[in-house]
């Protein structure tokens, strides 16, 4: 009851705001602020509020939300341990056991891991350690327009 009290307030006073923007020309803003002040109201009639009300204050729902949690945590546990490991096992245990590639030798159908700088290095030609020769392509295009 509280609640909806103090939501019906915050809408009378929003709207309020929004006349005396209005008063002053800038409907477009006055519009703006009706439409927020309406929200708190809105939620008040369809319910929401209330139910709101009952749920922060009920230990059966608080336990669900525990339980919801606890369920993250152990789907988001065993993502980070399958990652760490190296991929999903199953994929590779299917595969094997219908004689695909992934039989032969662990990982192969897999595409090697590789870093950045090695996989740049490979794109333009030049050694991994070596630094790729940007400043031609630079002066062409400077070249190009006349600098």
């Amino acid at each position: 009851m509280l609640a909806e009290t103090i939501c019906s307030a915050a809408a009378a006073a929003g709207l309020g705001i929004a006349a005396i923007t209005a008063y002053r020309r800038r409907f477009l803003a006055a519009v703006r602020v009706a439409a927020y002040a309406l929200v708190p109201l809105g939620l008040v009639l369809t319910g929401a509020v209330e139910w709101l009300a009952r749920t922060a204050f009920s230990p059966v729902a608080w336990a669900g939300f525990g339980l919801l949690g606890a369920s993250w945590l152990m789907l988001a546990g065993t993502r980070a341990v399958e990652r760490r490991r190296g991929g999903a096992g199953g994929r590779e245990r299917r595969t094997a056991a219908a004689g695909g590639p992934a039989a032969a030798a662990p990982g192969a159908g897999r595409p090697p891991l590789d870093s950045g700088k090695r996989r740049k290095a490979a794109d333009t030609g030049t050694a991994a350690g070596a630094p790729a020769d940007d400043f031609s392509e630079i002066e062409a295009i400077l070249k190009k327009h006349g600098i």
